[in-house]
């Protein structure tokens, strides 16, 4: 019985990879973005679009690449048990204004539907602590959104 045990446990060593492949910068982005994207349950046609667009623009991407990083993110949301190694690379990859530009993109992604529902508000909240993004540049980076978005502050 004992042995079986063993053999067990031997297999679920081995069918785990030890450390997870290393992920790039913009498809941690894009992870996060995936994140506040799914936060409400609702996926809009407009988060996705909204999505597409920032990775095209901030990270340079071309529309097949852009494909393959939202791709890659989404599987790596799926697979994810939290945000943390999709923020270690962002934070690693940036510093502290570059980090609020990230918010700001982040709160792009949850008004892109036009609402903001309290689960998207929770995420970004949640990420700019991991991201240690001051409260002051997290408000002042959801209302400079708002404001080029044409929302009602």
């Amino acid at each position: 019985m004992l042995e079986r045990i063993k053999l067990f446990l031997s297999k679920l060593d081995s069918s785990q990879p030890a450390h997870p492949a290393p992920i790039d910068f913009s498809a941690a982005l894009g992870a996060l973005m995936v994140e506040v994207m799914r936060a409400d349950n609702d996926i809009a046609p407009d988060e996705l679009k909204m999505i597409t667009q920032l990775l095209k623009k901030h990270c340079q991407l071309d529309a097949k690449s852009c494909e393959l990083i939202f791709a890659q993110a989404q599987q790596l949301v799926d697979e994810a048990i939290d945000l943390h190694r999709f923020v270690k690379v962002v934070n690693e990859n940036t510093n502290e204004e570059e980090r609020t530009e990230v918010i700001e993109l982040l709160w792009m992604v949850a008004f892109a539907d036009g609402k903001l529902d309290p689960q998207e508000d929770y995420t970004v909240r949640k990420l700019a602590g991991l991201m240690y993004v001051a409260h002051g540049d997290f408000i002042a980076a959801k209302l400079n959104v708002k404001k080029v978005l044409g929302l009602p502050d």
